[in-house]
């Protein structure tokens, strides 16, 4: 898996909606014609959808930006623009996710999960659409609303039937490279392993055959659930893993007998997810080939192996294979939905006080009201009072504390607040 890379940013930028047109029919013996422009394209949505051609998060590490298209304008004759084409931007299967500041929005754990994390901007409304029995010739239209566009942070936790925890050296890369087709780094000397490395194990004949992943995990320290040697970062690889291959050295230059290093594994994982001991799991002694002479007290696994001589795989490829397809009985994956943890999207209207005294009033759903081409339209002005009463943020600005006089800032408009007019009067 070369160039692997679990945590990255992304910066998505969804489509600007188009703006409505202004216009009035012109026709040979029509006095005068009525408004007929049209509406504006809605922008393109930015989507992360997880992909099998994907393993890692390196696209993003140099090129974090993402943008999906705008959408056209609308022009005379009731011509309306065309939509933005949406982005769909391939992930890994089991990317979490998350804001800035670390909530979570998404878990995408399988194939063809998918999410949104920017909304295109709507389309404007061309000025036929504010035509009413009043308003017979309306010389303005909506601007196209701005694309949601959001810095997010993207983490990888792989997706493997089957985690390999060992210590370093205890032989996990070898025994990925002989259980699979796999070829990760193999030399004699601890942490060799600084990336987690998936290899496929096939069992069986053509046509009947069993598959299933095993993910060499890079090797855990003690102290590793504390952070010690990068620990949160390698053990996140084993959270989604249906079965635990504890994998215990029977050779340790360091003297450590095969249950000490199987205490220190299992306490690292109760300590980083208490949950992971319920897991299935095999513990199985590496290096049988070079093991120094077994003391009785120690309590040797039940199984060892050699993966340089190959004692004992296929043992363990037969277990490990049962253990697996009683885990994916177990679950219940095809009725499991995307986890969306929070959506993306802004609030409708939002008060904030500026630092002079002002009040300024934001939210998608309250710049949207004024998003109008014209503000010194009196008609237009009238659509924008209106809206604004419909949305609640003359009492949202209650409850912010405005008192008459204050100035209220909305997108391009200021206003000077009077409560007693019950609206919104337009500051000169």
């Amino acid at each position: 898996m070369p160039g692997f890379v679990d945590e990255a940013q992304i910066h998505a930028k969804a489509g600007n909606g188009g703006a409505g047109a202004v216009s009035f029919r012109r026709e040979a013996h029509v006095a005068r014609g009525g408004p007929d422009g049209g509406d504006g394209g809605r922008g393109g949505d930015v989507w992360l959808e997880t992909s099998l051609n994907q393993s890692s998060l390196l696209p993003f590490r140099d090129h974090p930006h993402r943008r999906a298209g705008d959408g056209g304008h609308g022009s005379g004759g009731r011509r309306h623009g065309p939509d933005g084409k949406d982005l769909i931007v391939p992930v890994p299967v089991g990317t979490v996710v998350r804001r800035a500041d670390g909530t979570v929005i998404a878990d995408l754990e399988g194939p063809g999960d998918r999410v949104m994390v920017a909304e295109g901007g709507r389309g404007g409304r061309g000025n036929a659409r504010f035509l009413t029995n009043r308003r017979r010739a309306p010389a303005f239209a909506e601007q196209g609303e701005a694309g949601e566009e959001h810095w997010l942070d993207l983490e990888l936790k792989l997706v493997a039937d089957v985690a390999i925890v060992g210590l370093p050296n205890a032989g996990k890369s070898t025994l990925v490279s002989r259980l699979s087709a796999a070829k990760p780094k193999i030399a004699d000397y601890p942490f060799t392993t600084l990336e987690p490395h998936l290899g496929v194990v096939r069992l069986g004949r053509s046509g009947s055959e069993t598959e299933f992943v095993v993910a060499d995990v890079p090797g855990l320290v003690e102290g590793a659930a504390e952070g010690r040697g990068l620990g949160h970062r390698f053990l996140r690889h084993v959270e989604r893993a249906r079965v635990l291959l504890v994998l215990v050295d029977l050779a340790s230059l360091e003297g450590r007998s095969p249950a000490e290093q199987e205490r220190v594994l299992l306490d690292e994982l109760r300590r980083y997810r208490p949950q992971l001991l319920d897991r299935p799991r095999l513990v199985v002694g590496s290096k049988a080939d070079v093991a120094r002479e077994p003391d009785p007290s120690e309590g040797l696994p039940s199984l060892c192996i050699s993966a340089v001589t190959g004692a004992g795989l296929d043992v363990l490829s037969g277990r490990l294979a049962e253990l697996v397809d009683a885990a994916r009985r177990a679950e219940h994956s095809d009725l499991r939905p995307v986890v969306v943890h929070r959506p993306v999207g802004e609030a409708v209207v939002e008060v904030q006080r500026a630092d002079d005294g002002s009040f300024v009033v934001g939210g998608r759903a309250a710049l949207r009201a004024v998003a109008l081409s014209d503000l010194t339209d009196d008609d237009a002005l009238d659509v924008v009072q209106q809206r604004l009463r419909r949305l609640g943020v003359e009492r949202a600005l209650r409850r912010a504390g405005v008192r008459d006089g204050d100035t209220v800032h909305l997108g391009p408009l200021s206003f000077t607040y009077h409560r007693d007019d019950r609206a919104l009067e337009p500051g000169r």
